[in-house]
């Protein structure tokens, strides 16, 4: 009886431990169709229902629009297969961050990680959800703007529903990628199929002459990229979250190359569909390009375009929130951030605190409002630091050869890539200069006093500052560091 009893408590011991030890590390959660479903989510958001007025605005014609379109769904796939190759040989979350870390040092992947937490992806995060609200606030202000008040009220609840969905559970964040990723599917789906439908019935004379008036200089066609790479952005999303994907060696390249070729034809249709109804004329003067598609198309059932569109921008940015909460965690991990933004929830297994951080800064942003000013500063910074990270690739290609490369692009891709984003970032400086493009550069070297007051010389003030501060948060959030740190 005393040896049963003996028994059944040391299982019970092994079975707290195993518990505790859950705790402090995150899960591997994310399968093939999760990882899929958040490419596909975090891409597909407002930017294809955005960008298509600006892609044409600088190219004048149907032909190169469409153009474009496909050459930005070739620029993304190979982007996201170097990120493939370096997901798979620094298997550690947190995107360009431990990349950079790997083949630069410590104060590139610093600045990109003070320029992301601060600008990159809470900005993204506040122009998702600011489309978002003003899609969902437009029907009921027919023949009018909806009032700003009203559009950022609906934006900051849709951050705060976000982060508490992404807070509560991994899990519960990527069921909710996956509902969403379904429902924008829809939406698109019916916009494909329709203008699919029209074209076999003989609409096609928006087609005839297609390059008939086109625009060819570098800033028209840098601008068309510019627009239409921002609808694509989130190609590397996934390469946040690689800790948390199983057998990241076949999932994380399966699902860039399923996901992003996915979406480019997506796009591209989807253009067809709207030149099947629309002149070029008629849709540069169209203030919601899918809305008007919908009343043409699909009236009386025209109200369903605004709701899935809706669908479709909460879908990403919940995938927007999802990823690079991750970015927060492996900076504070590294001791870059404050260290309770790497803390792991007792009871959710997520990394809280990163995921709150996030969020209050993307509220933050929506008080200015202003969606121009914000995608400008996002384009520049973002293009900025996918350059430096793909010639990151290159040069370990030569200082680290000692790592195992389970994916291995050719050499000609990443160099390709990092011609292509110097023009992006140098292009439209150059073309149409805007102050953005200046704060935004000097808000990225501003970074560098932060590093060194409490990075790399470590004051003691500061340290004695923050030690309660992460103590109280700690205790407040129910929070702990992660026991190991993946090799």
């Amino acid at each position: 009886m005393g040896e049963t009893r003996l028994r059944k408590r040391r299982e019970d011991e092994k079975s707290i431990q195993s518990n505790e030890h859950k705790t402090t590390i995150l899960q591997k959660e994310v399968g093939l169709i999760s990882g899929i479903c958040i490419i596909v989510g975090t891409i597909i958001g407002s930017g294809i229902f955005i960008s298509p007025k600006s892609v044409l605005r600088n190219t004048a014609a149907v032909g190169p629009c469409l153009t474009i379109w496909a050459a930005c769904g070739i620029i993304s796939t190979m982007g996201a297969l170097c990120f493939a190759e370096l997901g798979t040989t620094i298997t550690k979350s947190g995107g360009e961050y431990p990349y950079l870390l790997e083949a630069f040092g410590p104060i590139p992947a610093y600045l990109f990680s003070w320029i992301s937490l601060i600008v990159i992806k809470p900005t993204s995060f506040a122009i998702i959800c600011l489309s978002f609200s003003e899609y969902v606030s437009a029907p009921f202000y027919p023949g009018c703007e909806p009032p700003q008040v009203v559009v950022k009220c609906l934006a900051a609840a849709a951050i705060l529903l976000i982060t508490t969905v992404n807070a509560l559970s991994v899990r519960l964040g990527s069921y909710v990628q996956n509902f969403f990723t379904a429902a924008k599917l829809v939406i698109v789906a019916i916009i494909i199929i329709s203008g699919l439908v029209l074209l076999a019935q003989g609409n096609t004379k928006n087609f005839e002459n297609s390059f008939e008036g086109t625009k060819i200089s570098v800033g028209a066609i840098s601008l068309a990229f510019y627009n239409g790479l921002w609808a694509y952005d989130g190609w590397n999303q996934l390469n946040y979250i690689t800790e948390e994907l199983r057998n990241p060696f076949r999932n994380l390249p399966l699902s860039i190359v399923i996901g992003i070729p996915l979406v480019a034809v997506c796009y591209i249709l989807m253009n067809v569909s709207y030149f099947t109804v629309m002149t070029t004329t008629e849709l540069l003067q169209s203030q919601a390009v899918a809305v008007t598609f919908g009343d043409r198309v699909l009236y009386p059932a025209s109200w369903v375009v605004p709701l899935f569109v809706a669908f479709s921008t909460i879908g990403a940015a919940n995938g927007s929130c999802f990823t690079a909460s991750r970015l927060i965690y492996v900076a504070g991990r590294e001791g870059h951030m404050l260290k309770v933004l790497s803390y792991i929830s007792v009871k959710r297994l997520t990394p809280a605190p990163a995921i709150i951080f996030h969020g209050i800064i993307a509220t933050i942003y929506i008080i200015p409002g202003d969606i121009n000013s914000l995608v400008n500063s996002f384009s520049f910074a973002a293009w900025l630091f996918y350059g430096m990270t793909i010639l990151g690739l290159i040069v370990m290609r030569f200082t680290r050869k000692e790592l195992k490369r389970p994916i291995k692009v050719p050499i000609f891709i990443p160099i390709l890539m990092t011609l292509i984003s110097a023009f992006l970032v140098l292009a439209p400086i150059i073309s149409e200069p805007a102050w953005e493009y200046l704060y935004c550069a000097l808000f990225t070297l501003s970074g560098l006093i932060f590093y060194f007051l409490f990075v790399y010389y470590k004051f003691g003030w500061a340290q004695r500052i923050s030690k309660p501060i992460t103590m109280f948060l700690q205790m407040l959030m129910e929070v702990v560091p992660p026991e190991e740190a993946p090799e």
